[in-house]
């Protein structure tokens, strides 16, 4: 079984490469700014720049005609943020003395002297942009040792045919990443937490299940007798059906799950917690499905933010907020092996044993 590299060697640099109030350790910092996340959906942009914040970096995410534009969300005039502007024509415009930033963050436009030659110091710090799963993705770094770890993580199905595509809206979350990530990957919390979804009180018991390693994280094949469907809604599954729930993580923060319905049916959620500091955590979440496609867009919005709520409630109630790496610092049982996983493949990456503290 292959093992995720380790990357120690980002962590000897001076503190100027960091983010002004850096709320994570330099070391993790720099490893972690080496990862692609999400920082925007896609179809959000055409009403406009947005404003977003990754690993405590400011920035503004905009369309310029087919290019989208990741940068640094500082006009380099006189600072003011760009995603407080417009969209203009093919770029964003300041609010304050009207300055325009087209393709490649260029400053096109400097309407008080229309005339000048417009120097470098006005164009803005950009950042690579990839459109991927209908999310505009980054990262602040190019990684020291390039690695399968290092690319965009891949979704199941997401352009399998007779599958439908959906992106539901963001959830901001007030803990760390980490601490979210493992909630998504958890399977004995179902019965406790997701009461209001879909979760069974009196089939609470976990199966035994063994992670499977690989190069950018592991997989888990988890089977028990807990349904998916919607407390309410009538289910087809003929008695005594196994479900399948298929785990695929990629470290640090993205994972998704393929869930095997009854007739062949199947629902893929990918979990992207983009880490905007170390205390809060922009949740991205694109599904695919290729059954029930005529259930409309905005009750599948409705019960995924349910579950993402429910799961919410707890991720910020949690103490440490940070992610212990350490194994000796929380009390483990054995439904825990998707965690335990998990932080061992954090910490072979070589963050620190008190992970964002």
């Amino acid at each position: 079984m292959s093992q995720p590299p380790a990357l120690h060697s980002a962590s000897v640099q001076s503190a100027s490469d960091l983010p002004r109030h850096c709320s994570f350790e330099p070391a993790d910092w720099r490893l972690l700014s080496q990862f692609w996340f999400p920082v925007a959906i896609a179809a959000d942009l055409e009403k406009g720049p947005l404003g977003a914040v990754l690993l405590d970096e400011k920035l503004v995410v905009y369309r310029s005609g087919e290019e989208i534009v990741v940068a640094a969300d500082l006009c380099p005039h006189r600072g003011v943020p760009l995603s407080m502007g417009e969209r203009d024509g093919d770029g964003i415009r300041c609010i304050y003395h009207g300055l325009r930033f087209g393709a490649g963050g260029r400053c096109d436009q400097v309407p008080a002297s229309p005339d000048m030659r417009i120097p470098d110091r006005l164009h803005l710090k950009t950042y690579p942009a990839t459109l991927k799963y209908g999310l505009v993705w980054t990262r602040l770094r190019p990684p020291a040792e390039p690695s399968p770890l290092h690319e965009i993580p891949d979704m199941p199905r997401w352009e399998a045919p007779d599958f439908q595509q959906i992106n539901c809206p963001s959830i901001d979350i007030g803990g760390f990443a980490g601490r979210q990530l493992e909630g998504f990957i958890d399977v004995a919390h179902f019965g406790f937490v997701h009461l209001g979804t879909f979760g069974d009180p009196a089939n609470t018991a976990v199966p035994s299940y063994s992670p499977v390693t690989n190069a950018v994280g592991f997989s888990v094949d988890y089977r028990s007798t807990v349904a998916n469907y919607p407390i309410g809604v009538a289910s087809n599954a003929p008695e005594g059906f196994i479900w399948l729930r298929h785990f695929e993580v990629h470290l640090p923060f993205t994972a998704s799950i393929t869930v095997h319905f009854p007739n062949y049916g199947l629902l893929v959620v990918m979990n992207c917690a983009s880490p905007m500091t170390s205390r809060l955590t922009r949740l991205f979440c694109p599904i695919v499905r290729n059954f029930d496609k005529h259930i409309p867009i905005e009750a599948v919005h409705d019960f995924n933010r349910r579950v993402f709520e429910e799961d919410r409630f707890v991720v910020e109630a949690q103490k440490p907020e940070y992610l212990p790496l350490d194994p000796t610092l929380e009390a483990h049982i054995p439904a825990d092996r998707s965690s335990i996983a998990y932080r061992r493949g954090l910490r072979a990456l070589g963050f620190s044993p008190i992970f964002a503290a």
